[in-house]
Formats: C-alpha cells, structure tokens, sequence
C-alpha cells in the first residue's frame, strides 16, 4: 500500500478553505464599503435638501414669495451667493383654491451638489395649508443629475 502524495491532498484542500475564506471575507468588506459610501452620498443629498429648504424658508419670511405675484415677476432668490440654475413660475387651479407654483434649481457647495425647491402658494388655503415647500437635494450636481449617472436623492416638505 503506497501513501504518496497524502501530504499534497492535505496542502490542497487547506489551500481550499483558506481561499474560500479569504473570497468571503474579501466579498464582505466589498459590500461594507458599498453601503458606507451610499450612506455618504444620502447624508449629502439629505443635506443639500436641507440647505435649499432653510434658504427658501428665509426668503419666504422676507415676503419675496407673495400671492398674488407682481404681475410676471420671478422673485429673485440667491443661496449659497448663487443665483438658482433654472427658474420656472406659473399659476393655476386645485380644488377650489388657486395657486402660484414657484420652482428652483440651485446650487450648493461650489456647484457640487444641487436640489430642486417647488413652492405652492394658494389662496384660499387648501385643507388648511398657505403654503408647501418640497426640497429635493441630490448628492451630485446639477449637470449630472440630467446626465443620468448615479446619485443620491432625498426630499424634504414644509407646509404651514
């Protein structure tokens, strides 16, 4: 009976485990590092959300937001010391109440990061509401979002 190359089987199947070990292990801080800059990008555009929000919210207790507008006239918003990207306003008719629609691009941070602001104002108040803000922040800029590359979004709402 001969016992050559029982060392070698014993080398290879060690070798087995210890590479499935080390692929698991690999795989698992793979998949951490996924999640934590996920958690980065949400926590940026939740932030951007929040800063186009507060800046809103300040121009709106300054009255540059009144109802009924001055007859085609956007108001003017700076936040951050930038002008918005993009600026839309329009009127119309829900439910019984009419309302002005204001929207916003802008961006943040040295143009790193954007978010979306949409602003109703109705008159009369609509279920009790006089105005509703929606803050929508993104974790890229405002060219990327339209790109369609990966990012984050995460959206705030006021109304009062």
């Amino acid at each position: 009976m001969k016992k050559k190359g029982f060392a070698l089987l014993i080398a290879v199947i060690f070798m087995s485990v210890m590479l499935t070990f080390g692929l698991a292990l690999g795989s698992l801080a793979y998949k951490q590092g996924l999640l934590s800059s996920g958690a980065i990008e949400s926590q940026h555009a939740f932030y951007a959300a929040d800063a186009a929000m507060e800046c809103t919210l300040y121009y709106d207790q300054k009255g540059s937001f009144a109802y009924p507008p001055a007859p085609s006239t956007q108001p003017s918003v700076s936040c951050s010391g930038q002008t918005p990207a993009k600026e839309t306003m329009s009127t119309g008719s829900f439910e019984g109440s009419s309302y002005l629609l204001l929207s916003y691009q802008l961006k943040l941070d040295s143009s790193k990061y954007c978010a979306d602001v949409t602003i109703y104002k109705y008159n009369p108040p609509l279920n009790g509401t006089t105005t509703k803000i929606f803050a929508q922040g993104y974790s890229a800029s405002c060219a990327a979002i339209g790109s369609g590359s990966g990012f984050s979004s995460r959206g705030l709402e006021v109304r009062y």
